[in-house]
Parts: C-alpha cells; sequence; structure tokens
C-alpha cells in the first residue's frame, strides 16, 4: 500500500487520512518540548547552514547589522502561487551570512510582491519574519534564552526550542501563545536580565516607573544586542567545504563587488543548548548592549538622578545608598531608642505628648512601617523578635535594616546644624 504524507506532516496512506484530533496533536509535539526537558538540554536555539542550497555564498568584510521586518504568510499576489512567500523568506533568511548583499541572490522574478518594497531598496539587511499577533518570532532569541522555571513563573508554555533566523513556518504559533504573550516574555525577560543591572537589589525594590526597569523590559533595545551575539556565535564556526577559497565576487558588468568574497558556506550549529549556555549568551548579550558605552551610560545617569519615587517600599541597598548620599551629614548625636520615664521633660513647642511616647515633626519624616516599629518599641515590646512577628515578619532581619533606616534619619533630623 502506498504511503504519502499529509500536508501537516503526518503519514497517510491510501484507506486513512490523518483526523483533527492527530493533526493537532502532531503539531503540537513539533511546536512543545516535553516537561521533563532537562536544564542541560533547556532553553535552546539553532541555525540552518546555507550549505544545504548553496556552495558558495556572498560574505561581506564589513556586515551591516541586521533589522527585522514582518511580513504576512497568508496570501498570495497576482500571479503568485501560495507558498512564493514563505520560500522566498527562507530562502532570503538562509543568507544571513550575505547580510546586505543577499538581495543579489535573486531575480527580479524570484521576489514576492510582499518583499519587494524591502529588495528594491538595494544593499539592505533585512531578517524577514512572520507578522503575528504575539510578535514571538521577533522576540524569539529573547524568549528562548529563558529557563524552564523563568517561562513557567510567568505562564508561558515550554516550546521546543527556536531556529534563527527564521525559515519557515508549518502551522501559525500564535495558536499556542497566550493573547498576552508579549507582555508575560517583557516581564520574564526583566526578571531574567535585572541581575545584571543592579546586582544585589531585587527589581521589587524599585516602583514600575523606575528608568532602568523600564529599560529591563523593554524587549525592541535587547533584540539588536542579542542578534550582534548570535551572529558572532556563527561567525566562529568553521566553513562546510575548507577547500572552496575566498574569491572576488565578479559583477556583469565586468567589474567585482567591493567590500566582499565569495566563500564556503558555515555550518550550522546549536546557537545554545541548557541553562548553563543560555546564561552565558544572555550575559554577553548585556555585555554587547554596552560594547560602545550605552547601556553603561544610561545606568550611570539614572543613578546620578535618583529620586524618592523610583524606589518602591522594599529594602534594597541602592535605596540604602541613595538615603546615605541624601541625609550624609557629619554625625553630632547618637540615636538611640529608650523608653521615657513618668518624668515628661520638656519639649518644644511643636512637639506633643501621648502616654509615654513623645511626637515631633521628626515621625513625619518617617514611612508608615518605620512609624509602626518606633511606636511598637516604646509600648513596651522590646525584643526586635516581637516586633517582627506582630508586623508579620518571618524573621527579624526587616526590623533591623529599618530600625537602621530609622537611625539614620533621626540623626539627620536632630543635628544641630
Amino acid at each position: 500500500m502506498a504511503d504519502t504524507t499529509h500536508r501537516s506532516g503526518l503519514p497517510m496512506t491510501d484507506d486513512h487520512e490523518p483526523t483533527a484530533e492527530e493533526i493537532e496533536a502532531f503539531q503540537r509535539e513539533d511546536f512543545f518540548a516535553p516537561l521533563s526537558a532537562s536544564a542541560d538540554e533547556y532553553p535552546r536555539a539553532w541555525n540552518q547552514s546555507a550549505a544545504f542550497i548553496y556552495k558558495r555564498i556572498v560574505r561581506p568584510l564589513a556586515p551591516a547589522p541586521p533589522e527585522y521586518v514582518t511580513l504576512p504568510l497568508l496570501g498570495a499576489g497576482i500571479g503568485e502561487r501560495q507558498w512564493d512567500v514563505p520560500l522566498a523568506i527562507a530562502k532570503w533568511n538562509m543568507l544571513w551570512e550575505a547580510a546586505q548583499f543577499r538581495r543579489r541572490f535573486f531575480s527580479e522574478e524570484e521576489i514576492p510582491g510582499a518583499m519587494r518594497e524591502i529588495a528594491d531598496r538595494g544593499d539592505v539587511n533585512v531578517v524577514f519574519v512572520p507578522r503575528t499577533t504575539t510578535r514571538y518570532y521577533e522576540y524569539l532569541p529573547l524568549f528562548h534564552l529563558l529557563s524552564h522555571s523563568t517561562l513557567e513563573r510567568y505562564g508561558l508554555p515550554l516550546l521546543r526550542g527556536g531556529q534563527w533566523p527564521f525559515l519557515i513556518e508549518s502551522t501559525s504559533v500564535d495558536r499556542y501563545l497566550p493573547a498576552d504573550f508579549e507582555n508575560r516574555v517583557s516581564h520574564a525577560w526583566a526578571s531574567a536580565v535585572w541581575r545584571h543591572l543592579i546586582p544585589g537589589s531585587p527589581q521589587r525594590a524599585f516602583s514600575a516607573s523606575d528608568p532602568i526597569r523600564l529599560l529591563a523590559h523593554n524587549l525592541d533595545f535587547w533584540l539588536p544586542p542579542v542578534t550582534a551575539v548570535i551572529q558572532e556565535i556563527l561567525r566562529a564556526l568553521p566553513v562546510v567545504d575548507a577547500t572552496v577559497a575566498e574569491e572576488a565576487v565578479p559583477l556583469d558588468d565586468g567589474t567585482v563587488l567591493e567590500g566582499a568574497v565569495t566563500a564556503s558556506p558555515r555550518m550550522g550549529s546549536d546557537l545554545w543548548r541548557g541553562e548553563a549556555e543560555a546564561a552565558e549568551v544572555m550575559r554577553l548579550t548585556v555585555d554587547q548592549a554596552d560594547a560602545d558605552g550605552r547601556l553603561r551610560g544610561i545606568l550611570d545617569a539614572v543613578r546620578s538622578h535618583r529620586v524618592e519615587d523610583d524606589f518602591s517600599e522594599h529594602w534594597s541597598y541602592a535605596r540604602e545608598d541613595f538615603e546615605r548620599k541624601l541625609y550624609h551629614k557629619r554625625s553630632k548625636i547618637k540615636v538611640r531608642f529608650v523608653e521615657l520615664t513618668d518624668t515628661i521633660p520638656v519639649q518644644g513647642p511643636e512637639t506633643e505628648v501621648e502616654a509615654n511616647l513623645v511626637f515631633s515633626d521628626f515621625l513625619a519624616l518617617l514611612d508608615e512601617r518605620e512609624r509602626q516599629v518606633v511606636i511598637l518599641l516604646h509600648s513596651g515590646v522590646t525584643r526586635i523578635g516581637e516586633v517582627a512577628s506582630i508586623l508579620g515578619y518571618k524573621n527579624h532581619s526587616p526590623i533591623s535594616k529599618r530600625l537602621a533606616r530609622i537611625r539614620k534619619k533621626a540623626a539627620a533630623y536632630f543635628e544641630v546644624p
């Protein structure tokens, strides 16, 4: 009995065509990684060598940085077949090594109308990706650097792996992704990259409007550097045929193409495989973002111009440094928390006595939690552990840190000019 292949990729015989359920199960298996995927195998991304089609490619001596352009895959122009656009995109993207010169591999008839506007601009380095609602293919390099645990934490699916650059799509990936995929990836990426930006201070210690926190969530900012890192990895791979010599690129008019040579394509390979390699690529991405000092300049500028509203109520080393600079003065008094005796001392006209506790304008400098600590200490709760328990903390560490900040504020407030 003759076997053929259904367009879904499933085998089909003369007496059995795959059911909708079988097709769905096959496609899901093609998209999703097994939940048991180990940290040595996941996350993963790979590249397909152009040597499957080309023996020689054009390689520019100074490749232009690539840009991403989205195109609809469905629908064909006049005189075009359904697969003309997808196949042209696959061929175009496979020539990533040719960079800005890849247009020269196509005749006028080979470029579908959807790609023509870009191709007619001449020597431009563009990576085409499908236009999707979720923008999965645009952010694929960032998404596939995220660990299994990070994806689970943000409610993202465990997709099998990512191919860079995009070549072909058998079915729409949007059907397997949450509607707010881009937003979830933004939060997941920010959580993963944060330790490279402000070590020692958790993201929750900053307000939602903090500039560095916004930068960490901006996927479009991180896409160029991760793409540059991917190409650095690929350019370090050996060529498929070392016997193919690099030569000048001849043109139809008898001249040669300046700034380029012909060469054997490089091999395809995993770009990264497993959490350790993905973590290293993420670190390289941060380094690449700062290759010209741009990222470092942004971070330094933000740190130098921080305001109180940049922080949340959570403690952090960054906030402690900020407050140290804000309240820094030469200390002339020693601040202690002591219980008042029954004899009420003479206070200034701006103070108010309630029970055994003296309130002054100083308490206005404290936040709600800090005021609670002061009041509890004076009300007879003398052990820091007891204060922590009353306020709902698991240990005394948060109270100790708050006391340290309260002492600094008190020293700054009561200091004699």
